[in-house]
């Protein structure tokens, strides 16, 4: 960009701690005709003042120097003129501060080291952001939507015909787009269609009501904008949102359907019983699980398995092999509803039955809890927390249980008909193929690694997602749920899936950057195939050809930029945010000369967590080293190495990595993005060696979007550490 203006705001105490005419001066100096200061840019007034001078002045970039770009985004919205915001407000003013040894706050008079008082560092610091500023603006371009050459498709695909998979069709088709549903059952229905009732689904919670998935399946077979295939699977699909080839195959044909996005909902299968033998499975008669159970009460067959005798009495063992680290680790959520249902069976088929629920912890969702509270009013049902000790064969074909620690505070010993074991709930998905997607990543979701098949998603940030964009799971394959969170959540992901064809019909991405219209460009004739992209992108947004060149997918692709902050040859860059210009915005700072302790430190911010965390510290007027220079990034995952050197090349005596948390319960919005950039400080500790550095002026820290205190003793920490080190020996070269 070449006509670029700057904007400074003399407002919200920008005028009382910087000389608006110094940073004035500081613009022209770069060469900026355009420049102007003005109260309240913000207000109706300021943005017709801005408006007028872009106008006059023919401005095709302005740098608007006021407050966060987290805030007033919509304001500051110029059309086709780029805008750079500079965080004068809650990056400077209302975040830096001369503090004393009590943690008292200081005159910005008071000098800080030889000869330089802090004032003078807080225009250092409102000065380098200006020119980081002016030098972005040079390197930007205005990103242009995303255009596939081949027609997009706003068919929708729902892949399992049960409860969730039937209200996704519906909803999606209700909202005008084309539906085709894929069942590899002969009938739809799923579960919900076999068993005898469930819990209902809307107040008052306290009834059993016919399945609601007969009426689902009538509306479904009835609406003109639903295809459905019974009986098929889907054996491939390729391609990318919008633009998917999906072959759908029935008993020995293949029909191939363009697809826009996929709704996942192909449910769970009850966990292998054969696996609980300490409970009795498969080796006392009358013990079944409690999808047996169901099936036994649907088709009228309440009685003894073993001999056809009447049932008179019935004991249920919750979480049989859930919650265990030998089997399930997880609650499947359901399971307590489902025994007290199965309870309630018993009771209305014969009033003189008994049930007893042997429990560690009863769950009953929201208000679920009005259902379980009808059951405790009834005097033939049994609740008591305990642990099961044995199942064993009693008289007279009866199973004898043992119960410990019981809310008795003694063992008892209970002989009943029937067994029932509370088994949980599996994801289809871990136990056959589904997708088989076309993908270098592999056919199927990436899975949660101690979850058994559930699809990886970012359950803080964003649930309905998961990491393979265009593709939403929904029901009991996304994650355990009882019926009405069922069809819940396949609301959510029929919406997800509308938003997704929305965002690629316009050009944009999907969440989390939903406004973003750049997408990353490789200059292939650089690349040496070393496919760290095609490896490292949390998306699957890539494929290879036959010489390992990476195929970009774009409208598969987040713009978390992982790929740009991987590739080692520096080829891949956004038309906004390019290795050129970081490292031009570095190379514009102004470095102190060495031996007057003017410390000068870099840090790299992910702009999901740490960078609305550094705001909100301003809001609350606490404060971070004056030394710091900011600059937000996508991800931790978009931070080149270059960026490194660079600033450790330009003089900076260190450089601070904020990111979002990693591991098990990860925060990252981009999955992978603050582990990957762990994984590359061996690359930057080669770095550092290369420039005979110490290895700590390097350092990677993780915070949550609400650790402030942790971010202000991190920072000071740092600060502290390197310049027990000393200055940079490259500051000033």
């Amino acid at each position: 960009m070449e006509k670029i203006g700057v904007f400074i705001c003399k407002s919200c105490g920008i005028a009382d701690r910087l000389n608006i005419e110094e940073l004035e001066a500081k613009a022209r100096e770069q060469g900026i005709n355009s420049v102007y200061s003005a109260d309240f840019l913000c207000s109706k007034e300021g943005k017709e003042f801005i408006n007028t001078k872009i106008q006059e002045d023919g401005l095709e970039a302005i740098s608007i120097c006021a407050c966060s770009f987290r805030v007033n985004y919509d304001v500051f919205n110029f059309g086709r003129v780029a805008v750079d915001r500079v965080s004068l407000r809650e990056g400077v003013v209302w975040s830096r501060f001369p503090v004393g040894e009590n943690g008292e706050i200081l005159e910005d008079s008071v000098e800080i080291t030889s000869g330089v008082t802090f004032k003078d560092e807080l225009m250092a610091l409102a000065k380098d952001y200006i020119n980081m500023s002016i030098a972005k603006l040079r390197s930007y371009k205005l990103p242009e939507p995303f255009k596939p050459e081949e027609e997009i498709s706003k068919t929708i695909l729902v892949i399992g015909g049960g409860v969730a998979g039937l209200t996704a069709a519906l909803e999606c088709a209700k909202a005008g787009y084309e539906v085709v549903l894929v069942e590899k059952e002969k009938e739809l229905g799923g579960f919900v269609a076999k068993m005898k009732a469930h819990c209902e689904t809307k107040p008052p919670y306290r009834n059993l009501v016919e399945p609601v998935v007969k009426g689902l399946i009538s509306e479904v077979e009835k609406h003109e904008k639903i295809k459905v295939y019974k009986g098929a699977t889907v054996s491939s699909i390729a391609g990318g949102p919008g633009l998917y080839k999906v072959k759908i195959k029935i008993s020995a044909k293949e029909e191939e359907v363009k697809i826009g996005a996929v709704v996942l909902a192909v449910g769970f299968k009850p966990y292998d019983a054969s696996k609980l033998s300490h409970l009795g499975y498969g080796v006392v008669p009358n013990v079944v699980t409690n999808v047996e159970f169901e099936k036994m009460a649907a088709e009228g067959k309440v009685t003894r398995p073993s001999d056809g005798a009447p049932i008179k009495s019935v004991l249920f063992i919750q979480c049989a092999g859930q919650r265990d680290e030998n089997h399930l680790p997880y609650c499947s959520g359901f399971c307590c509803l489902a025994s007290l249902k199965q309870a309630k069976y018993i009771r209305e088929a014969d009033p003189e039955a008994k049930a007893y629920i042997v429990y560690e912890y009863m769950r009953t969702m929201g208000i679920y809890e009005n259902f379980y509270k009808t059951l405790q009013d009834d005097p033939g049902i049994f609740l008591t927390k305990g642990e099961v000790v044995s199942v064993g064969e009693g008289e007279n074909g009866k199973v004898k249980v043992v119960v410990d620690n019981t809310l008795l505070g003694e063992k008892i010993e209970l002989e009943v008909d029937l067994v029932v074991l509370a088994t949980g709930m599996v994801p289809v998905t871990a136990t056959e193929p589904v997708l088989n997607l076309e993908y270098r990543q592999g056919p199927a979701l990436p899975e949660l690694e101690l979850f058994y098949g559930y699809a990886d998603s970012n359950y803080i940030c964003f649930p309905y997602e998961t990491r393979r964009t265009g593709i939403y799971a929904a029901g009991a394959v996304h994650q355990p749920m009882t019926i009405d969170q069922a069809i819940e959540d396949a609301r959510g992901a029929a919406l997800k899936a509308i938003q997704c064809l929305t965002a690629i019909e316009v050009g944009h991405a999907v969440h989390p950057r939903t406004w973003d219209y750049a997408y990353p460009e490789w200059d292939l004739k650089m690349c040496t195939q070393c496919k760290r992209c095609t490896e490292e992108c949390p998306f699957g947004a890539l494929n290879e050809d036959e010489k390992a060149f990476p195929i970009p997918f774009i409208t598969r692709c987040r713009r978390c930029g992982t790929c740009f902050g991987a590739c080692p040859q520096r080829i891949i860059n956004f038309k906004d945010y390019s290795i050129d210009m970081i490292g031009n915005m570095i190379k514009a700072t102004e470095m102190p000369e060495q031996g007057y302790e003017r410390y000068r430190f870099m840090a790299f911010v992910c702009e999901n967590d740490a960078y609305p965390a550094l705001d909100m510290l301003a809001y609350k007027r606490m404060s971070i080293p004056v030394s710091f220079r900011v600059i937000p990034v996508r991800c931790l995952g978009a931070v080149n190495v270059a960026f490194v050197k660079d600033a450790m090349s330009k003089g900076y005596d260190g450089i601070l990595l904020l990111g979002c948390k990693f591991g098990e319960n990860y925060q990252c919005h981009f999955i992978k993005g603050s582990e990957l950039a762990n994984r590359r400080m061996e690359n930057v500790q080669e770095t550092l060696q290369q420039l005979a550095l110490e290895m700590e002026r390097v350092t990677i820290d993780t915070v949550a979007i609400d650790d402030l205190e942790k971010i202000v003793k991190v920072s000071r920490d740092f600060a502290e550490t390197i310049k027990s080190y000393g200055e940079n020996p490259f500051k000033g070269w």
